[in-house]
């Protein structure tokens, strides 16, 4: 299987907030968003497997900001780290000012999805090899997100979390 880049996996979709999509404030609804990251995150991770992929988890949303009525969102997704199976999937929010066009980071989320075949069982997906530093860092990061998970849900004891205990336990001056 050929190893991939973020960029090869990369999803950028734009929409405008319509009045059905905010609340009694104005703003758009959290459960609007988190449904665009989804399907903006899912693409990403069809991308990078060529597969069948299912939403494993919603590992962070950060709402920072409130995204007003008739603003126009762009969600952009690229696969930050891939596993045997898994690919952890993180989403960048904008908002473009109507006047000046700049964007602004308002949100970001990260997703994990699992690459399955017809039958829901897991199947083997590339290698991911970032390039950016801000790639490198995502890439980093997510083994120990996913490490932290994997303690947090029961499927991974601590002490065999070599990433995390890393940060934590001080070296060895063997």
């Amino acid at each position: 299987m050929k190893s991939k880049t973020p960029k090869d996996s990369l999803t950028v979709q734009t929409q405008v907030v319509l009045p059905n999509d905010t609340n009694v404030m104005g703003n758009l609804f959290g459960g609007r968003l988190l449904q665009w990251m989804d399907i903006v995150a899912s693409i990403s991770a069809h991308r990078h497997s060529r597969r069948v992929v299912v939403t494993a988890s919603v590992n962070n949303v950060s709402f920072n900001n409130p995204i007003n009525h008739a603003s126009i969102v762009t969600l952009e997704s690229k696969v930050s780290r891939a596993f045997s199976s898994s690919m952890e999937v993180f989403i960048d929010v904008w908002v473009e000012d109507h006047v000046s066009g700049k964007k602004i980071k308002c949100n970001e989320a990260i997703y994990t999805f699992v690459a399955v075949d017809q039958n829901g069982s897991p199947l083997p997906v590339p290698e991911l090899i970032p390039e950016t530093n801000e790639e490198k860092d995502r890439y980093e990061g997510a083994l120990l997100r996913r490490q932290l998970s994997l303690i947090l849900s029961g499927k991974m004891k601590a002490e065999d979390a070599s990433e995390l205990k890393a940060l934590f336990l001080p070296k060895n001056n063997s």
